[in-house]
Order: C-alpha cells, then structure tokens, then sequence
C-alpha cells in the first residue's frame, strides 16, 4: 500500500502509531459535484476493516433510493465487513428545493432530532465511522449551532472518524477538521442542459 509522508512531526508527545490511529474529521464542501460519493466510497473502506458504520442523511428524502444506500446496506448484512445502519432525516429539503419564504419549521425540527441522534450515537461509541451527508447545510442554514457541533466533535470519545458533507461548509467547522477538501467545478453535465442519470447520480 502506498504511504505519504507528513510534512512535518509535531512535537506532541505522541508516537507514530498513535497518532496514525487518531480519530479524524473529514469535509468535504465546495460546488463540484463528488462529496458525498468520496464520502461513500471512505465508508467501503471503513466496511472492509470491520468498523461499524453510521450514514445520517441530512438532505436526500426518504423516498430516494440512492445507489450507495443499496450497495453498502447490503454489504453491512453479509457478515464479512463492518455493520451499516442508515438513517434519513430530511424530506427533500437540498439547496436546490429549499423555500426561502416558506414554512421550514418541520425541516429544521427533523435536522435538529437528526443532530441529536448523532450526539448520542458519539457518546455511547455506536460506530466508528460516521457519514454525515450534506450536514453543512442545516448549519449554513443557521438551524443547527456550529459552535456546539465543533464542540461535540472536538469532545467525541474514542476513536470515532467522522466525514461531514454539503456546500458551504461553516469556517468554523473547517478549522476544527482535520482534513478538508473543497471539490471545485470546472465542467458539469448540467452546464449544457443535461439532467442527471442513473449510475452517475444514482
């Protein structure tokens, strides 16, 4: 397998193998399309060394079936790899379809109950590995604290890692994450007027 080298060593007590093995918070934001896919594709490989998942979708409706949900449900029920619980707590309320001027108490309600789920899924170690799909929104949005969400994550036991997906992630989450990757477009179907497709949207 190929190993990087760190740039540096900082000089804070740990050894190597500790601090290989520190728990992690990962985001992916910006407006290119891929986030929660990388995402996804990190929780194959959280499967394949046995860690038990947990997916909280902030954005997608109960109603969609996304290919990921299938494929990794069904590789959590064979016994091989880790365990994969998901979990939707939006209705269909993406950036694309929010209603600035509408009611959006009942979205906001659902992603406040999401969030607390994941606060007590961090206390009691449920997982290992989290996939919090398009969280950034409900806090861009102002209906979850960032604050407290830096803290819980800060604060989690364990060695739980945690990946945080959406646009317009808080400045405040990206400078508590340990690693943050900004996807950039610079060419996209959509540009030329072509909807999405199965197999590449879902």
């Amino acid at each position: 397998m190929p190993q990087g080298q760190p740039e540096s060593v900082p000089n804070d007590g740990l050894t190597t193998r500790q601090r290989r093995n520190r728990p992690l918070l990962m985001v992916h934001t910006g407006i290119g399309k891929g986030k929660s896919t990388a995402a996804f594709g990190m929780a194959l490989r959280a499967w394949n060394q046995g860690w038990p998942i947990g997916v909280f979708q902030f954005v997608k409706s109960a109603k969609w079936k996304v290919g990921e949900e299938n494929a990794l449900k069904a590789l959590g029920a064979t016994g091989e790899g880790g365990t994969v619980a998901w979990h939707k707590m939006g209705e269909g309320w993406s950036w694309v379809q929010r209603d600035l001027h509408g009611d959006n108490t009942d979205n906001e309600e659902k992603a406040r109950e999401g969030w607390e789920q994941v606060k007590r899924d961090l206390a009691a170690e449920t997982y290992k590995f989290y996939v919090l799909d398009e969280f950034a929104y409900p806090m861009h949005w102002g209906w979850i604290d960032v604050e407290e969400v830096v803290r819980v994550l800060r604060d989690r036991p364990g060695t739980q890692h945690v990946v945080i997906t959406g646009r317009n992630a808080p400045q405040a989450l990206l400078d508590a994450a340990d690693l943050v990757t900004d996807m950039s477009k610079v060419k996209h179907p959509m540009d030329a007027g072509q909807k999405g497709q199965r197999g590449i949207e879902w």
